[in-house]
């Protein structure tokens, strides 16, 4: 029998036993505890493979119209990417490369070029039918991320003013890259749980809010965009040219209402893009021809050698120049100044031109802004040629005095002629919609800039060169040019013309300025500013008034036959 010693030995051994266990079985329920509450660290250890960070793209601002239609928009889609690694894991990848596209073989290589990237696009802005028919594929290490794609209601119609964005929603092209910071807003990040496929299942907290772009209202009238659209089109096609422009401006504002280019493109489907992308009205510069004419009395009128009375002798209808010969379609013997512009006279310009010093006749244009771009703003503007009176000859003068010498875009012209529209004030070139008042800056006085006006509407006459540009209920300002091509090989090519009309209405209180150009017509068909282009002024101008329901300021009818504008190309004969 133990003694009582033993005993309490015996006792004393179980208890530190079972202390030892309760404080083991404690430290661990202690550490399930720790682990499974407390720990936030650990917690989320289990799901640490499956979560990751993401980018949050940023809704791009609108483009509007000035009557709030929309021209640009963002739609959301989904792009498909993938881990290479863990996608060449999949036994078969056919399925998939079908969907996409791709052979196996193909989709094999792409893969293992990229094998250690995390993460590589599939396929960007995918159809959403494609997109569910990759998810019943339920293939691991392929996922879909939220994007957004830029979208063009009036695709070719816009499509020059607008520009495009590339697959990254950055803007390449016109208004899209001109104000893409603003448009662009600010992408954000944000935390995702993926399953073992890499698909996202749940958003956990969003690391950096995106800021979505800025909204933009321009200048632009979607109705008479679409007018300005159909006709030029038209023109271009009947006349089997090449390319065309048209613009217009709102003389009291420097607001672009509508500019238009062919051929054209599809914003939407980008495989026009490198072909006809380019704006033309802004980024192609050319020889203005005969509407180069107004600047020439207007120098004359200001220098007070000339008044619109001023008889001019342009008999025989050829004048010498040094060793060349400037001409004019017939002989139009002693006329007035405003017969010059009525007639479209080579000879007449020629001769207020070299009545007048250089350094006067450079400081007139250069009032102008020749050889500089508007300033609007647009991306790749040209700022044309003006050279230096310094290295003009009597020749040099003769030709520029007519157009010839001297480059614009179709946007620079319609620039310099709102001036004269405008009283002689210059204001700036805008394609954002304008509602405060604009300050300008005079260039001519008013009184010269209305008497240019004066003679401008006989052009629109049954004797002038322009009487298809009329519009019924309306007085018509306008020009006509009709000009050789340059060769750039040297010189002018002898069959191929760039028509041109410049037109103001109404007359009585100018509000609108638009110059239309037409580049190779058939001259079989027609080659005259006034027989092609000016028509194309006449019925986009005949829908602008009626649109924008401005009052008529002539019941006269201008429907009479067309009288062809001088060929300025015939003065270049023996010095090409």
């Amino acid at each position: 029998m133990k003694s009582q010693k033993e005993n309490s030995q015996v006792s004393s051994r179980s208890w530190f036993v079972i202390s030892l266990f309760l404080i083991f079985m404690f430290a661990l329920l202690s550490r399930a505890v720790y682990l499974q509450l407390l720990s936030s660290k650990y917690s989320k250890k289990g799901d640490e493979a499956g979560i990751g960070i993401v980018n949050v793209s940023a809704h791009r601002g609108a483009i509007m119209d000035r009557n709030g239609e929309q021209l640009a928009i963002s739609t959301p889609v989904d792009s498909i990417w993938t881990e290479p690694r863990k996608l060449l894991e999949e036994k078969n990848l056919q399925p998939l490369a079908s969907l996409l596209n791709r052979s196996e073989q193909e989709l094999s290589k792409f893969l293992r070029a990229r094998i250690k990237r995390d993460f590589v696009f599939l396929k960007r802005h995918a159809n959403p039918i494609l997109v569910d028919e990759i998810k019943k594929l339920g293939i691991k290490g392929v996922s879909t991320q939220p994007e957004y794609k830029r979208y063009y209601p009036a695709a070719e119609v816009t499509a020059h003013v607008i520009g495009v964005t590339n697959v990254d929603d950055e803007g390449q092209e016109g208004i899209e890259l001109a104000y893409n910071k603003i448009l662009g807003g600010k992408s954000g990040k944000k935390r995702v749980l993926k399953d073992r496929l890499g698909r996202i299942v749940r958003d956990i907290e969003n690391v950096k809010s995106s800021e979505p772009g800025t909204e933009l209202k321009l200048s632009i009238d979607k109705r008479i965009q679409f007018l300005a659209y159909r006709e030029l089109a038209i023109a271009v096609k009947n006349h089997q040219a090449t390319s065309g422009t048209l613009v217009m401006l709102d003389v009291k504002t420097g607001e672009v209402i509508a500019m238009v280019g062919q051929p054209s493109f599809n914003p939407n489907n980008r495989s026009w893009l490198k072909n006809a992308a380019r704006n033309r009205s802004v980024t192609d510069v050319f020889e203005p021809g005969s509407t180069m004419k107004v600047f020439t009395i207007a120098a004359g009128l200001k220098s007070g050698i000339f008044t619109p009375q001023t008889v001019i002798d342009t008999s025989p209808g050829i004048f010498k120049v040094g060793n060349h010969s400037i001409s004019d379609h017939h002989n139009f013997g002693s006329i007035d100044v405003t017969t010059v512009i009525t007639k479209s006279s080579n000879v007449g310009a020629t001769k207020i031109a070299l009545a007048l010093k250089p350094e006067y006749f450079y400081d007139v244009l250069n009032r102008f802004e020749f050889g500089q771009t508007t300033g609007s703003g647009f991306p790749g503007e040209r700022s044309g040629l003006l050279r230096s009176f310094d290295t003009w000859t009597k020749h040099d003068m003769a030709t520029l005095s007519f157009g010839y010498g001297v480059e614009v875009t179709s946007l620079k012209l319609a620039h310099v002629y709102s001036i004269i529209a405008n009283d002689g004030i210059k204001l700036p070139v805008s394609f954002l919609k304008t509602d405060d008042s604009v300050q300008g800056e005079r260039v001519i006085s008013k009184k010269i800039a209305r008497q240019i006006r004066d003679m401008l509407e006989t052009v629109v006459s049954s004797q002038g060169t322009a009487s298809k540009a009329g519009i019924k209920g309306y007085r018509v300002i306008g020009k006509t040019g009709t000009a050789h091509i340059n060769d750039p090989r040297g010189g002018y090519f002898d069959d191929r013309y760039r028509s041109l009309f410049v037109g103001i209405v109404p007359a009585s209180n100018p509000r609108f300025v638009t110059v239309v150009t037409i580049d190779e017509p058939n001259k079989d068909i027609g080659h005259f500013g006034g027989a092609v282009a000016a028509p194309v002024f006449a019925k986009v101008m005949e829908g602008t008034l009626r649109i924008l329901n401005i009052p008529p300021d002539n019941l006269n009818n201008f429907n009479t036959p067309i009288i062809a504008d001088t060929i300025e190309h015939k003065s270049f004969q023996g010095y090409k």
